[in-house]
């Protein structure tokens, strides 16, 4: 009867929520806490993904020589200046492979305002990495050069074109172009901030791309979980799940050239508009000498300098009156770890008069309700969430579950006027299945035991020791933190209209490009959760789970 009665209230819930869609009033935060909804699978959803061959025109090599491919553009840490990276040269696979020498190609960025004549230069550095296996039978790899360029002394919301490339050793790229990011400023933000996580290449992949494109965003996340090279062995056979195809492997073993497939793919749309990247836990990708992440670090620039991280795993940057935070899931983040430490070095130089908004983003969700990944990242969770918590951050982006999820205001998994919201996008479109269980579903609850990254850490995930899962490992009910869930290919964009009010939308593959699946407007509460710069620990109006 209970679990009837809770039936009708989520449909209920749900008609709700399609009338404020009808009648054209979007919900906000402040409307909230939301009783929660789960939308029942779309009979015309299409949850099995193909990857795209390698006889796909999309990701064959078009260029010749030394000419530049796979260019992407990403932030540095503030509006005046940018990454340009690239690749030039052919990779090689197999047992008898020479890595060519980055020396032989200069690093060469041309831009200016103007299309012609593009009267700024900059130089950067170039590198090459290899995937090794020290295995009979298994393939190597080494990559093409590749470059990256920062470009400085930019001005605000200004559209510059640039060509790369070794001017001494034509053809150059064509030319392009990119908008830099708006001042810091509480009025000054991006018109439209996409994130998509677990994006793939498939052909799932090109319809979210596509939808994503439509959207005209000014600035991509992706929050971990890129190419999927590790679904495939050395010699080029995929699986949709390695570990059951490919048990008795003596590595964990990847396909290198798919980044170079997913690179070709997404030239057109990263050539363009900034890209940033957060690793996941398909990047790992081990290698001899325990070597790791060597391709992810490889392939892309990060503001890391630039925000005085050691590290590529974890930085910031600001876009207007936005501070991003890029955290690292699968490398240490214990208050006595370099992470942390970096983490409350960062958090206290945010200026909230300058960039009222605080945006943080990660791969494994700390707060999910399905069974796939469900406590996973417990550990980092009980290590960084008070700090998150201290210094407000408004929203927080994850990926790795397949599936979309957002929460209401939470903290310590208690309905919370002050905690971030958490939105996991992990529905991009890989190969792998997509989550459909949820956790709190009769039989669906894991094994605690199970749930464990090895990449992560310890065991942190005990039982509930008080409100409605008090002395059980899951809730007998969507929890009252989970807002709204649904299984659908998709991705989200964020539009920031001031310091406190931005606009959330979740758009689902299988929709119309005018039509929405998720939208709400998330308010900053400044009266009730700002003491100075930091939220007050023990705010009011703070709700029992």
């Amino acid at each position: 009867m209970v679990q009837q009665l809770g039936q009708v209230a989520a449909v209920f819930s749900f008609l709700l929520l399609n009338l404020f869609r009808v009648f054209g009033e979007i919900p906000t935060t402040v409307d909230g806490p939301f009783k929660p909804v789960t939308v029942p699978l779309d009979e015309s959803f299409r949850g099995y993904a193909t990857d795209l061959p390698d006889t796909d025109p999309r990701v064959q090599r078009k260029v010749t020589g030394f000419e530049p491919e796979q260019i992407s553009v990403s932030l540095s840490s503030s509006h005046d200046s940018i990454w340009i990276s690239w690749i030039t040269g052919e990779f090689q696979i197999g047992r008898n492979i020479k890595p060519l020498d980055p020396k032989t190609i200069a690093s060469v960025v041309h831009y200016g305002k103007l299309r012609f004549p593009l009267i700024h230069k900059a130089t950067g550095e170039s590198l090459v990495y290899n995937q090794l296996y020290p295995f009979e039978g298994l393939e190597n790899y080494t990559s093409g050069i590749i470059h990256h360029v920062r470009l400085t002394g930019l001005e605000p919301n200004t559209l510059y074109y640039y060509r790369c490339g070794d001017p001494s050793k034509l053809p150059m790229s064509g030319i392009h172009s990119f908008k830099t990011m708006p001042v810091s400023g509480p009025r000054s933000y991006p018109g439209r901030i996409a994130f998509v996580g677990d994006l793939g290449l498939t052909y799932n992949t090109t319809s979210t791309l596509d939808h994503l494109m439509s959207n005209n965003p000014d600035l991509i996340l992706l929050v971990g979980d890129v190419c999927y090279a590790n679904l495939y062995l050395t010699n080029g056979t995929g699986s949709d799940c390695y570990s059951c195809s490919f048990s008795d492997t003596p590595i964990h073993e990847t396909y290198q050239p798919r980044w170079d497939y997913w690179g070709r793919f997404m030239n057109s749309f990263v050539s363009k508009v900034p890209i940033m990247m957060v690793q996941g836990n398909h990047e790992i990708e081990e290698q001899a000498k325990n070597q790791t992440f060597a391709s992810y670090i490889s392939r892309f620039a990060f503001p890391s300098k630039e925000s005085r991280s050691s590290s590529p795993f974890y930085y910031s940057f600001e876009a207007g009156g936005i501070h991003f935070i890029v955290l690292g899931a699968y490398v240490a983040y214990n208050k006595s770890d370099d992470q942390y430490k970096w983490l409350h070095k960062d958090l206290e130089s945010v200026n909230r008069d300058v960039t009222p908004w605080l945006i943080a983003t990660w791969h494994p969700p700390w707060y999910t309700t399905y069974t796939a990944h469900y406590r996973e990242a417990e550990c980092m969770k009980v290590a960084m969430e008070d700090l998150l918590y201290e210094y407000g951050v408004d929203i927080v982006f994850n990926g790795h579950v397949h599936a979309y999820e957002r929460s209401n205001r939470v903290y310590n998994y208690t309905l919370d006027p002050c905690g971030p919201i958490y939105i996991t996008i992990g529905d991009g479109g890989n190969r792998e299945k997509m989550a459909i269980k949820h956790a709190d579903e009769p039989g669906n609850c894991p094994e605690p035991s199970t749930t464990p990254d090895q990449f992560m850490g310890g065991f942190c995930a005990y039982n509930f020791t008080s409100g409605p899962a008090s002395g059980n490992f899951c809730w007998d009910r969507q929890p009252e933190y989970s807002a709204y869930r649904e299984t659908s290919f998709g991705h989200g964009i964020l539009e920031v209209k001031n310091e406190t009010h931005a606009l959330w939308t979740w758009y689902r593959n299988q929709d119309m490009y005018n039509k929405f699946g998720d939208q709400i407007y998330i308010v900053r509460q400044l009266d009730k959760c700002l003491l100075g710069q930091k939220v007050v620990k023990h705010c009011t109006g703070k709700q029992n789970m």
